[in-house]
């Protein structure tokens, strides 16, 4: 057997940057910490920082008066940001950058009296936050049919902004749509859709080439690692989600000789090292048979919010 290791693989900025805010806040103002729903959607993550005193909240109401509170990386709607201030809660904001980058676009589209047509996944809870970052209502598209059949107020009052956990290549498609059916639609550049996403999506296409079978490590319910494994199949290769090696069924394996592994944006990599040693244990995998391959390598980092900077907010 030999490995092939995607490059990029697994966090992304934005990930880096959710988790530090709440290791950073645990340092600073001590256990218990409070996160509204997973800081990121990965298990592994999430209960190692549960184990350092982290409490996890699908609402915050469920926290006490006055707790260090953390939004996750996937952004919440305004009315959680007024709940949790009607309730006293110390908020530190943990939305990814980007995240904030489409809730300005969205605000702004309203601001000038269009209506907005969002691209992304039902349910999903950054298209929840970006839905609830306006006052008016917002056209989710999920698909090429959906923007066949979306109706719409007023054809020349219209704007689109899309989940940034969907890549070019998931939204292309749709854009064309919308702009065919409505000419002066408004909405950001290509360029502006994460870039993570798209790096990581690029990557699992070339090592799809390369291998008989990939591993995906990453939650059942994150939307770039399904994404991820979705886009191996279709070219041809089998590939399978895994949330750790403890998920991995040797049958798997029988015939392939080539395994590709990489990770969704929330992922971390010691999850990636103990997938190697569990190959490495079972099949006799060599160290000289183990290859990263040539890729992108992300320098992108996001700035932490002042609050984790210096313990200038009260517990």
């Amino acid at each position: 057997m030999k490995i092939i290791l995607a490059q990029p693989r697994g966090f992304c900025a934005g990930v880096k940057r959710a988790i530090e805010i709440v290791e950073r806040a645990l340092e600073l103002y001590g256990a218990p910490i409070y996160v509204r729903h997973e800081i990121v959607h990965n298990k592994y993550v999430v209960e190692n920082l549960r184990s350092k005193g982290v409490v996890f909240v699908d609402e915050v109401d469920e926290v006490p008066s006055g707790a260090i509170t953390i939004f996750s990386a996937h952004g919440v709607a305004e009315s959680v940001e007024d709940a949790a201030n009607d309730h006293g809660l110390n908020v530190i904001d943990a939305t990814c950058p980007l995240v904030t980058k489409v809730h300005k676009e969205a605000k702004r589209s309203e601001s000038q009296d269009r209506q907005i047509i969002l691209i992304g996944h039902a349910g999903h809870p950054e298209v929840e936050g970006t839905s609830g970052r306006v006052n008016s209502e917002v056209l989710l598209v999920e698909s090429v049919e959906d923007a066949h059949n979306v109706e719409v107020n007023d054809p020349e009052k219209l704007a689109y902004v899309t989940q940034t956990t969907l890549s070019v290549d998931d939204t292309r498609d749709i854009i064309e749509v919308l702009k065919e059916r409505f000419p002066t639609i408004h909405g950001p550049e290509l360029k502006d859709i994460c870039y993570a996403t798209q790096n990581r999506q690029n990557a699992v296409r070339k090592l799809a080439n390369h291998t008989d079978v990939i591993l995906v490590i990453g939650a059942q319910n994150s939307s770039n690692s399904n994404r991820l494994r979705d886009l191996a199949a279709e070219i041809g290769t089998p590939a399978y989600l895994v949330d750790s090696a403890s998920d991995i069924d040797n049958s798997w394996f029988d015939g392939h000789a080539v395994v590709g592994i990489t990770a969704g944006a929330s992922a971390p990599e010691v999850l990636v090292e103990e997938m190697i040693d569990y190959l490495r244990d079972t099949f006799g995998v060599a160290s000289g048979d183990i290859m990263v391959m040539d890729g992108i390598e992300e320098n992108v980092v996001f700035k932490l919010p002042k609050e984790v900077l210096s313990s200038d907010i009260a517990a």
